[in-house]
């Protein structure tokens, strides 16, 4: 897509997403047309690291965590930005939920995740999402930013500069907090 064409298409998904907080009746029809390709995406992002005969397909976790994102009420969505991080996190918990759910095997009923981004943060052949989510919890009374980072970076597909745009900071200090995260997420999940 052409940078106009985004840059339009994002400020028209803002548009809409204003339009449901108002309680515009069929904004939320005319969003998902624009939001659901890049919903997908962040689904499969997840899912890619599963197990072999997963039951939870890409378009069931993208169809749950938009019920979900529906039945918030009241919910002020500021920008295309808050729209993914929120999805992000529901995503999150979608697959926990269903891991905890299957908790066929030892840890994380079978889903897992390859890495926390393009570059493996540990040795493992994928990350448990479970571990990962007690991860996240500990790393919250410790860093709240930091979590709060690797979440909408890792869980809801943001980029630097729309992860700092959603927490109020600097391009830089998200890219620092993300580094840090990471090593010390690779240090709680290897030294388990």
């Amino acid at each position: 897509m052409a940078p106009d064409s985004n840059a339009g298409a994002q400020a028209q998904i803002s548009q809409f997403l204003a339009a449901w907080a108002d309680r515009d009746p069929t904004a939320r029809d005319r969003l998902v047309p624009l939001v659901y390709d890049e919903l997908r995406r962040l689904a499969h992002h997840y899912m890619r690291g599963e197990r072999a005969g997963h039951t939870l397909q890409t378009t069931a976790l993208v169809n749950e965590a938009y019920v979900r994102l529906t039945g918030i009420k009241g919910l002020q969505w500021s920008d295309r930005a808050h729209f993914f991080a929120m999805a992000g996190t529901l995503m999150r918990r979608v697959l926990v939920d269903y891991a905890r759910h299957r908790g066929r095997d030892k840890r994380g009923g079978g889903v897992s995740v390859t890495s926390l981004d393009d570059h493996a943060v540990t040795s493992q052949p994928s990350i448990d999402i479970t571990a990962l989510d007690e991860a996240l919890e500990r790393l919250a009374t410790v860093d709240p930013q930091q979590s709060r980072i690797v979440e909408l970076r890792f869980f809801a597909g943001l980029s630097v500069e729309e992860t700092a745009e959603a927490l109020d900071i600097s391009p830089a200090t998200v890219k620092r907090d993300w580094a840090t995260a990471k090593i010390w997420l690779h240090h709680e999940l290897t030294s388990r």
